[in-house]
């Protein structure tokens, strides 16, 4: 074992989190979470991980920017063709993880994963900066390619054709939601015994509040 690396903790002590303080909704305490760490200005404070699975239970995940959430569910966009795409496709489950460590917090959202209305998907495509709409029409993403120069190349023979005209949305390219199922908000405490309060959906649509050891 590194004994650098196995020397490395935090004492965490910032805040608590106590079932009296917890909103009966998941989404509505997550949106208590999401202003106070918007307030304390985290760089890409929407960045969470996505976490997938092939139908034989492989797991994959990577970083992808959250772009929306209601009590329909949490919004991301990507191109439908992807890795991850694939993976949702053929089992459409995933988890979200958040980690604000400015605020020694984690929120772990796991549910069932569905594709966003394309009107949806055309309105936040036009609100993307041209350079973005125009590396997704250009990247076949997850797809291996040659190199460097040829993604650039692309990209840039791609810019000459559609400057001056509107960079429509491809089919192959929008969001998914994920309808959570399964909550959990982690509030870090001293001496690893952190706080973890749970949130499970019910047959009836209502939400079963219980704390989890640390």
């Amino acid at each position: 074992m590194k004994s650098e690396i196995a020397a490395i903790r935090l004492n965490y002590s910032k805040k608590i989190l106590l079932e009296t303080d917890a909103d009966d909704d998941p989404v509505k305490q997550f949106d208590k979470w999401w202003q106070e760490a918007m307030l304390s200005e985290i760089k890409e404070v929407n960045a969470m991980t996505l976490a997938t699975a092939s139908p034989d239970g492989i797991p994959s995940a990577r970083i992808v920017l959250l772009k929306d959430f209601s009590e329909k569910g949490f919004m991301f966009f990507t191109n439908y063709e992807s890795f991850k795409a694939q993976q949702l496709d053929n089992n459409p489950k995933a988890c979200l993880v958040f980690f604000w460590k400015e605020l020694e917090r984690q929120v772990r959202i796991t549910g069932l994963v569905q594709k966003v209305p394309p009107g949806e998907s055309d309105a936040y495509f036009q609100s993307r900066p041209e350079e973005s709409r125009i590396g997704a029409v250009t990247s076949p993403q997850s797809r291996v390619i040659e190199n460097r120069e040829w993604i650039d190349a692309r990209y840039e023979k791609n810019r000459e054709l559609l400057s001056g005209k509107p960079v429509k949305r491809p089919d192959y390219w929008g969001g998914y939601i994920v309808r959570p199922v399964i909550v959990e908000f982690w509030q870090g405490r001293p001496g690893r015994l952190h706080d973890r309060i749970q949130y499970t959906l019910q047959n009836n649509n209502e939400w079963k509040i219980e704390r989890l050891a640390p």
